[in-house]
């Protein structure tokens, strides 16, 4: 399985405008990581560069053995997949079928192993009934739901989601967690972009949070979380999840579980 390793990583855009400024991170084969901050902070500039869709001006990224900045996209698709946060900036083709099976085949999935990986793709979001729709008849909710399914399919040993709950009812953003707990279980690394702090701190064993395009706090939600860090969360326009405040309250850390809450309320 293969581990990303930023090294140094800065990247300009035109115009000198910094937007990642000294990255040195590793995230392990097998890991489920969540990188949060404000907008602007660096978060979908960063995750980019693990697929190769950007390269770094100075520094290194490393996918496995394979270094970014002389590896073909085309190569770099077959270990890292990702799903963009809008939806119709990825979406092309007429089916959703032709969609999902698009980016599978594009790394050398075939035949049954296609038809396999298409048909659990779109059960595991719940699209299995509308292979023959046109993306653009689906709500957004479900475009998204759609572009997740397209990067489930090409079987990549990392998978990177962008604000993968945005617009989610609750049984979009139970149907996320399900396969994020799926893909970990199958020891796949996942990497996930989220302003939802909840669906941070109960699906990701990692936190990283990013401002201004560095690294300020990196560790488990236990700790990132904890009210020490209050302060640095909220220079990046984050605030704690509601657990963590409550269980601050209580006295019960950061991630308390509700069992920890109820019996905290009743011996009051």
């Amino acid at each position: 399985m293969s581990r990303i390793v930023c090294a140094g990583l800065v990247f300009d855009y035109p115009g000198e405008v910094r937007a990642l400024d000294g990255i040195d991170l590793t995230i392990s084969a097998g890991e489920r990581v969540a990188i949060v901050g404000q907008n602007g902070s660096g978060k979908t500039t960063l995750v980019r560069h693990f697929n190769g869709l950007l390269r770094p001006t100075s520094g290194k990224v490393t996918v496995g053995d394979l270094d970014t900045s002389n590896t073909r996209i085309a190569q770099l698709a077959a270990q890292v997949g990702l799903a963009f946060q809008d939806p119709d900036r990825q979406i092309f083709a007429s089916s959703v079928d032709g969609e999902v099976s698009f980016g599978a085949r594009n790394v050398g999935r075939s035949g049954k192993a296609l038809d396999e990986a298409v048909a659990s793709a779109l059960e595991s979001v719940g699209l299995t009934g509308e292979r023959k729709t046109n993306p653009y008849d689906l709500g957004y909710t479900r475009r998204k739901l759609l572009t997740i399914a397209s990067v489930l399919a090409m079987e990549t040993p990392i998978v990177v989601f962008d604000e993968p709950t945005t617009g989610q009812d609750a049984h979009g953003v139970r149907t996320i967690e399900g396969i994020v707990e799926t893909l970990g279980a199958a020891g796949r690394t996942v990497v996930c972009i989220s302003h939802d702090l909840r669906f941070v701190a109960e699906s990701f064993e990692r936190v990283v949070v990013l401002r201004g395009g560095r690294v300020i706090l990196d560790g488990s939600p236990e700790v990132v979380f904890a009210e020490d860090n209050w302060d640095a969360l909220r220079s990046t326009n984050l605030k704690p999840p509601y657990a963590a405040r409550v269980g601050a309250g209580l006295g019960l850390g950061s991630t308390p579980t509700q069992q920890s809450v109820v019996s905290a309320l009743v011996a009051r």
